[in-house]
């Protein structure tokens, strides 16, 4: 019966010619040819009945899966803000969440031994910084007390260089190297940890501090009065979820913000390898754990020598130390992108394609480029939209124009370029990197502010589904900047939209397949199964719509390189009244008729 069906859709779709992939979109290798970009290890398990703490009841099912299944949160002071942020991305699927962390600064010190701000950029004299004011040891500053103990091991020995490094987080004793000279400081409910580099910013094993005098570089982190970590962890446990924690940002070019300083990122180094060997004494064994993020941003372009560029040395020097101690255990990064023409240093799909491939071979294992909408820098539209004006809330960036005139490309052409880049980094050169997505959930200014998100706002659930469709075929994976406030302020909320309006399908492919000796489309997306598929294009009349669970054949089972949740339908379809040339508009409808937020497009050229 099935087999009459399907011979019954042909004649349905008599006028419905033959669709190929916009601008030859590369499909998606079969499972045989390519090798899995999911993360390398499952999620946790979650407890099957919620549990039950001093913050109160949390219920850990995925009752509301959307196709957005990572989040980035802020750090809080409130714990019980930890739960209820964990259990509201858990039920709208979220199975990752990549941690907002802190940078290492370098510091001044006043006459007296104390730790200064930074110094105001309108010149002005540098204030004491009350949050180290507090770490004394003996009457003496901490400052002071390191001086006066490097100079008893030597008297030429002296502090060249102070940095400040603040965390929630409360290390063990594998943070140290040479306990002789570093420590532990606890003031009343204040924790303090000191520790020291040689003044190249090198980290030497032998701790030899009395033949020679020398300077020294001294680290003095404020840390948490419990371990924020382990509690982050031990909610990851319970809900399922993996933790990526941040790894000390790097300090900022004064010359160009967007750059490491290269004066400091031997001293980066050292606190980088003294936090992740702690993490791998502690954490090694974790399932929740499921690797650490580099916060520190750049734009992908393509470097004429990226071996000097400082950022990428941060990241390779960085994935060594991974490697060594935490070892399975992947590098997340986040750059961004700029398609804008009438910017300076913004680069077209195929430059970024080169870029991605630097960044690849600094060792780091995952690569989840922002799509850089929520910034205004990237535009989500279709090849044959280049003539239409921007969205409205672009305008704010990119002034009253067209997609063509503003960008050199959309958000699915860089993701495109990317995508192939990793093939080839693959196939030539053995470099095997995940492929994600940071879909950004704000707009580039909002009449209502968003929490504690200055100018930026929060986006609607159709603009984000549009997002997912034009990074779709190219990602194993979406997450997203941030959970807090983007996605739980405003009445209601973009959680609680995502939560009732999880189903509604979402398309983000189709390819001309055979099914047997029959011609059709095969269309990836999210909840695909019984949609009705409406077929249409410039000069047709009436479009041509495909019910799905009469005439075609879904598949639910996970498709490599693509994210779990995507399906593919397939349907019958007569290839021959498509006028060559022709965009072909593609969309998808549930059975209860919800409509995709966005259709796709295919551009016949046969």
């Amino acid at each position: 019966m099935r087999w009459l069906a399907l011979l019954l859709g042909i004649a349905i779709l008599g006028g419905v010619a033959t669709v190929v992939i916009a601008l030859q979109e590369p499909e998606t290798p079969h499972a045989a040819r390519i090798g899995s970009t999911s993360p390398s290890e499952p999620s946790p398990t979650p407890s099957d009945t919620g549990f039950t703490d001093p913050c109160g009841t949390f219920d850990t099912n995925m009752r509301t899966p959307y196709a957005i299944t990572g989040y980035w949160i802020m750090p809080s002071a409130d714990r019980c803000n930890w739960r209820r942020q964990l259990e509201e991305i858990h039920k709208v699927g979220g199975d990752t969440v990549v941690r907002i962390g802190f940078g290492l600064q370098p510091r001044g010190v006043d006459d007296e031994g104390r730790i200064l701000e930074t110094a105001p950029d309108d010149g002005s004299e540098a204030k004491p910084d009350e949050r180290y004011g507090y770490c004394v040891e003996d009457g003496l500053t901490c400052y002071q007390a390191a001086e006066r103990d490097l100079k008893a091991a030597n008297p030429g020995n002296r502090v060249s260089w102070s940095f400040v490094f603040r965390t929630d987080e409360q290390y063990g004793d594998g943070v140290f190297r040479c306990p002789q000279m570093e420590k532990k400081i606890v003031v009343g409910e204040r924790v303090f940890f000191r520790l020291i580099a040689d003044e190249d910013g090198s980290d030497d094993a032998t701790c030899d501090f009395s033949s020679k005098g020398k300077g020294y570089h001294l680290i003095l982190v404020s840390a948490g009065a419990t371990d924020s970590l382990t509690e982050l962890l031990d909610l990851g446990d319970q809900f399922g979820i993996k933790v990526f924690p941040s790894l000390p940002l790097a300090p900022r070019d004064p010359t160009g913000v967007t750059r490491a300083n290269p004066r400091h990122i031997g001293t980066l180094t050292t606190l980088t390898r003294r936090i992740l060997q702690d993490y791998g004494t502690r954490f090694a064994g974790r399932e929740s754990l499921g690797g650490v993020y580099q916060p520190f941003e750049l734009v992908i372009r393509d470097w004429a020598d990226p071996e000097n560029v400082p950022t990428l040395q941060v990241y390779a020097e960085q994935h060594r130390i991974v490697e060594q101690v935490l070892p399975g255990k992947p590098i997340l990064v986040s750059p961004y992108l700029d398609a804008r023409k009438r910017v300076d240093y913004t680069s077209t799909p195929a430059q970024v394609g080169e870029g991605f491939k630097a960044l690849a071979r600094t060792g780091v294992g995952i690569i989840a480029p922002q799509d850089s909408r929520g910034t205004g820098k990237v535009g989500l539209f279709w090849p044959n939209w280049k003539n239409q004006p921007v969205d409205e809330r672009l305008k704010p960036v990119v002034g009253e124009s067209t997609y063509g005139t503003a960008y050199y490309g959309a958000t699915r052409d860089y993701y495109r370029a990317m995508y192939e880049s990793r093939l080839e980094l693959r196939d030539e050169e053995d470099i095997d990197v995940q492929l994600w997505a940071n879909v950004e959930a704000f707009e580039p200014s909002a009449t209502e502010k968003c929490g504690t998100q200055g100018t930026r706002g929060r986006t609607d659930k159709p603009r984000l589904d549009t997002a997912v469709t034009l990074v779709g075929p190219y990602v194993s994976k979406i997450i997203s900047y941030m959970w807090s406030d983007f996605f739980t302020c405003g009445t209601p909320s973009l959680s609680e939209d995502l939560a009732t309006d999880w189903e509604r399908p979402i398309a983000i492919q189709a390819i001309r397949e055979k099914r047997q000796i029959q011609d059709g489309l095969q269309i990836r997306g999210y909840h695909l199964e019984n949609v009705r598929v409406t077929l249409s294009w410039t000069g047709l009349e009436t479009p041509r719509v495909v019910d799905s669970q009469s005439v075609g054949w879904f598949d639910g089972q996970p498709i490599a390189d693509l994210p779990p949740a995507v399906g593919q339908v397939w349907i019958p379809v007569d290839w021959a009244s498509v006028p060559p040339g022709t965009w072909v508009r593609v969309e998808v409808t549930s059975a209860d008729g919800r409509k995709a937020a966005e259709p796709v497009y295919y551009h016949n050229n046969d």
